[in-house]
């Protein structure tokens, strides 16, 4: 909503012209992503294409079929569990998930497809539930494919990949179709092995605004993964670098989908809705303790086996200039996993020797929420918002010696309210526009350990976690542009969040710990000097600190929050022969453990991509991952760890307390070509 005659400032929207930008910013830290800033990037992994999110840092301690590390905000996100992310209206995060709650698996993305990515950090937006505690990102596909093409992608450690895909338009139909092969061993002793199948056929008419899309999905992987490993191994020479210190981990994946959207927008209103279908599966072998129960190491199997489906519909009603341009939206969600089989499994070599818990879950939630949007002059407007969540699960224990008595139904809501001020614009270092949130969000435990009584591992007595881990946080942020092609925000953020989620080391999950809070500091730029020219420059420094200090050593730092990160990137693109793309990432060290005597090293890593249009029809692209050879970690954790050795020699006990760590992939050269027709 715009008021007729109001100056407004619009959202930060990377795209070629100011006639294309879209929306109004509710917070200094929202924005829209579009293809135009993908296209010059270079990416290791598809999940990257989320470090478009100022401040988002995407890292892997595992194999490239398990979903990515993220942090953000001083949050060690895991896989997911405090941001949020949608691809075609359907939910990623995995809620009671076999390997982490809220576990989001991106690497079906298909980074040349996305259209656009709409993100937002902190709790402030009615529309969104479970999982953004930090923020959410929408992505969607491109609607329209302008020119069919075929890409052919070599690199070293035999990687490999083929992506195709065509558009044919009929009318105002028009019909995309893609698929990706892709494979790749790795810099890792023991190959990756990674056999990855994707597909995507996507049928749409109009516009996201008025219009409609179908879309189905594809995605099958398999991978031998190298996870995390105990640093002493490699100083003492028993494994190399990138050596394995289990044999045969990694696992196998699939995600089939079928999502539909609709939307019609009117001069008094709007409306949207849309609906999904996933059937998922992931199977996966990890052994992140080594070799603490004996000489066969300590492998498990952690499987799950689930259909999700659900939609969300809303309208929105455009009430004019005699109320005050008031835009009012109101809108319900629907979620339900049925979860055939979620187990957890002891294995040898990828054979099942044991039973630690198996159990079937049945979970619903079901969410509405309000929002009213009013510009009470040119330089006021608010927005109100209020949102209701009820989330009811069934969980039935099916196997493991003492998990029979887990089990049960669990019903949980939260009632959370929104206020968004936003003052301006002023002609104050040009455009300028002043921001206050406030918010309550939330995320979602484990069904299982919501419905918790005993320990599966050993029947000892334990206690039920919560089924909603409260969230509440407020910010104040300056939005300007200072010169033309400029665009720069800045804030100061806070958060509360009522149980915070740790890693442990020894056992490779994350557990439910105490209460917890955040402040930051943001400043992020996006900067277009001349035309076919982008650069943006973020820098984000936080501190995450428990309430209450641990007992064992009176610390209250949260594990594995990084308190600094930086990133510069830079891409060229004039529409001639040459084009290309510079990023360079900082990640500041950060405390291992809860009394912060233990750190992570800093380190900063670049990547570049260079390409050259041989013809309209033909180009060539170099993609140079870690331009400079750093040899650091991607991931550091403390934990206890056995090594095979020290298990033979009768020196590891109940595991070593030390540093766990993945290293960086050594500098990678990998070339492109792309035919269009």
């Amino acid at each position: 909503m715009q008021a007729a005659g109001i100056p407004t400032l619009q959202e930060i929207t990377v795209n070629s012209g100011s006639q294309d930008l879209t929306g109004i910013a509710d917070s200094a830290n929202e924005g829209t992503v579009t293809a135009k800033q993908l296209a010059n990037r270079p990416l290791l992994r598809p999940a990257e294409v989320l470090e478009t999110v100022p401040g988002m840092i995407v890292t892997q301690h595992s194999g490239d079929g398990k979903a990515n590390q993220y942090f953000l905000r001083g949050f060690n996100l895991d896989h997911g569990s405090d941001f949020a992310t949608q691809i075609m209206d359907m939910p990623v995060n995995m809620v009671s998930h076999a390997h982490g709650q809220g576990y989001m698996d991106l690497n079906f993305l298909i980074p040349e497809l996305v259209g656009s990515m709409k993100y937002r950090k902190g709790v402030y937006a009615a529309e969104d539930g479970d999982f953004a505690t930090t923020g959410s990102a929408r992505i969607d596909y491109l609607r329209q494919l302008d020119k069919s093409f075929v890409d052919i992608g070599l690199g070293q450690h035999n990687y490999r990949r083929l992506l195709a895909a065509g558009g044919h338009q009929l009318n105002d139909l028009n019909l995309i179709g893609a698929i990706e092969v892709a494979g790749n061993d790795g810099p890792w002793e023991q190959a990756e092995n990674l056999e990855k199948y994707n597909g995507v056929l996507r049928l749409t008419s109009g516009t996201a605004a008025n219009g409609f899309s179908l879309t189905g999905m594809l995605y099958q992987a398999d991978w031998t993964a190298t996870e995390h490993v105990p640093e002493r191994a490699i100083a003492s020479g028993e494994i190399g670098r990138y050596g394995a210190l289990s044999a045969n981990d990694g696992g196998h994946t699939h995600r089939y989908s079928l999502a539909g959207d609709w939307a019609q927008t009117g001069a008094n209103g709007a409306s949207k809705a849309s609906l999904y279908v996933v059937d998922y599966g992931l199977n996966l072998f990890s052994a992140p303790s080594g070799y603490i129960s004996g000489s066969q190491g300590d492998q498990h199997e952690q499987a799950d086996e689930r259909t999700t489906w659900g939609g969300q519909a809303s309208h929105s009603w455009f009430l004019g200039p005699n109320w005050k341009d008031t835009e009012i939206t109101a809108g319900l969600q629907l979620r339900h996993d049925r979860i055939s089989k979620v187990g957890l499994y002891t294995t040898e070599n990828r054979r099942r020797t044991g039973t630690v818990r198996e159990d079937r879950i049945d979970e619903t939630a079901v969410a509405a929420f309000f929002a009213a949007r009013t510009q009470w002059n040119h330089w006021l407007r608010t927005n109100l918002g209020l949102r209701r969540d009820q989330i009811r699960a069934q969980a039935t224990a099916l196997g493991g010696q003492y998990n029979m008595d887990n089990g049960g139904s669990v019903d949980a809501g939260q009632t959370s309210p929104k206020l968004g001020v936003v003052f301006g614009p002023f002609n104050l270092l040009g455009q300028t526009e002043f921001y206050a949130n406030w918010g309550h969000g939330f995320h979602s435990n484990d069904a299982r350990g919501a419905t918790a009584r005993t320990n599966p591992q050993d029947g000892s007595a334990t206690e039920a976690v919560p089924l909603i881990v409260k969230a509440k946080g407020s910010e104040l942020g300056m939005r300007a542009a200072p010169l033309p092609g400029w665009n720069s925000s800045l804030s100061v953020w806070q958060m509360e969040l009522a149980s915070e989620l740790v890693f442990i080391g020894d056992e490779g999950i994350t557990e439910p710990k105490g209460a917890s809070q955040r402040h930051g500091v943001e400043w992020s730029n996006y900067i277009t000097p001349a035309d076919g020219w982008i650069i943006d420059a973020d820098l984000a420094w936080s501190q995450a600190r428990f309430k209450q200090a641990n007992p064992d050593n009176g610390g209250r730092h949260v594990p594995n929050a990084i308190p600094l990160t930086a990133s510069l990137g830079l891409s060229a693109d004039h529409g001639g022969a040459w084009f290309g793309g510079l990023r360079l990432r900082y990640l500041g060290a950060y405390a291992l453990e809860e009394s912060g005597e233990q750190k992570s090293t800093p380190f900063w890593m670049a990547n570049l991509k260079a390409g050259y249009r041989i013809s309209p029809q033909l180009q060539l692209t170099l993609d140079v991952l870690n331009l400079f050879d750093k040899q650091a970690n991607d991931i550091e954790y403390w934990g206890g760890s056995c090594t095979r050795s020290e298990t033979l020699g009768g020196t590891c006990g109940g595991g070593i307390d030390g540093r766990l760590v993945h290293p960086l992939e050594p500098r990678t050269f990998r070339i492109g070509l792309r035919a269009t027709f």
